[in-house]
């Protein structure tokens, strides 16, 4: 994966970071062709209106298509789906002692886009942010040890509501943002210069990173049958 540390958002080393885009897009091909033949169902239980990728009411033209991927890979067999029915025994299930958990991984969705809020939105330098705030969302930012310590003992609907509650910020944020502010360009960022509309395509790719994560994880639970999806 392109791994995120509270100091650097992304790792520069362009031959590591080809090697895990060949990774992660051979990881999203089978995710996305999933997403793209759903059964039947499913896909007669989509929201109107989901599977318009495009401008939409209250923001402006580039900033309600970058919203609408957005939901659209939360709520299309996204996060929530793949997390459906899982208890917290299977939240905190750990395969390894270099494994994160299912819970941890959506954690570290709520902290990659909160941090994401605090450097576009707010104008904040990359890790800049108070103590207090590492505190609160660097194990799940970092995940590893200090993941694995303290992320744990919570229910799907804790780590689903922290999600919507960011979520929710940032879309009230974006209908505070035009287009111009979209495509301002960072000439300061780790792997070059890099506008906000990149920035948050990353937070949506990243999510179906972890998601196919999550939905290979799940398969491998203690009781999980083979064929569960």
């Amino acid at each position: 994966m392109i791994q995120l540390t509270p100091g650097n958002p992304v790792s520069t080393d362009r031959r590591s970071f080809l090697k895990h885009s060949t990774i992660l897009g051979a990881s999203l091909c089978g995710l996305i062709g999933g997403m793209l033949h759903p059964e039947p169902a499913a896909a007669a239980s989509d929201p109107p209106g989901l599977d318009i990728i495009g401008p939409k009411p209250g923001y402006s033209p580039q900033v309600g298509t970058l919203v609408s991927m957005l939901t659209w890979m939360r709520e299309a067999n996204g996060i929530i789906s793949a997390t459906k029915g899982l208890t917290q025994a299977d939240l905190d299930h750990l395969f390894d002692a270099k494994a994160n958990t299912i819970g941890a991984l959506m954690l570290h969705l709520a902290a990659t886009e909160t941090y994401y809020q605090m450097n576009t939105f707010d104008g904040m330098k990359w890790d800049s942010w108070s103590k207090s705030i590492k505190d609160k969302w660097d194990p799940a930012m970092s995940l590893g040890d200090a993941g694995r310590k303290t992320i744990k003992g919570h229910d799907r609907d804790y780590y689903l509501n922290i999600l919507q509650e960011v979520r929710a910020k940032s879309l009230a944020q974006f209908k505070k943002h035009d287009d111009a502010w979209l495509m301002t360009v960072d000439k300061d960022w780790p792997w070059g210069p890099t506008n906000n509309y990149c920035k948050w395509f990353h937070v949506c790719e990243h999510e179906a990173h972890h998601t196919g994560q999550i939905a290979l994880l799940r398969k491998r639970l203690p009781g999980a049958k083979p064929d569960a999806e």
